[in-house]
């Protein structure tokens, strides 16, 4: 069974790109267009086996989605990846305090994407 991915970007050429990769890659892929959406999605029943998140976002960047993300009992354990613009190294740091799995800075080639997916994602 394809393993399910959530891209959480305000930026539809992004999620187009990033959707269109792993698409190709055989995942099945979900999409929101900030952190209030995909809480949403996620309190609504979606388990997915990662979430690729932007942090920089309106209504609800990354790192509060993050945080947010941690505290639901079935998504605990969930990897995150963040795929941002942002390379601040204090940001970072609060991002991997917070729980994420994983900080790539875009751009992101597709080949190098999909590599680090298949790291952080057991059996893809």
């Amino acid at each position: 069974m394809a393993k399910k991915i959530l891209i959480v970007d305000d930026s539809m050429t992004m999620t187009m790109s990033v959707r269109s990769t792993l698409q190709m890659n055989g995942f099945q892929v979900e999409t929101a267009s900030d952190g209030v959406q995909a809480l949403i999605k996620l309190k609504g029943g979606l388990k997915p086996d990662l979430i690729i998140t932007d942090i920089n976002m309106p209504n609800m960047g990354g790192l509060e989605l993050i945080k947010n993300i941690k505290a639901l009992p079935g998504l605990r354990f969930t990897p995150i990846l963040t795929l941002t613009t942002e390379s601040d190294p204090a940001k970072r740091d609060e991002g991997k305090r917070l729980g994420a799995t994983g900080w790539l800075v875009k751009p992101v080639s597709g080949a190098d994407l999909v590599k680090v997916v298949k790291q952080v994602v057991p059996g893809a």
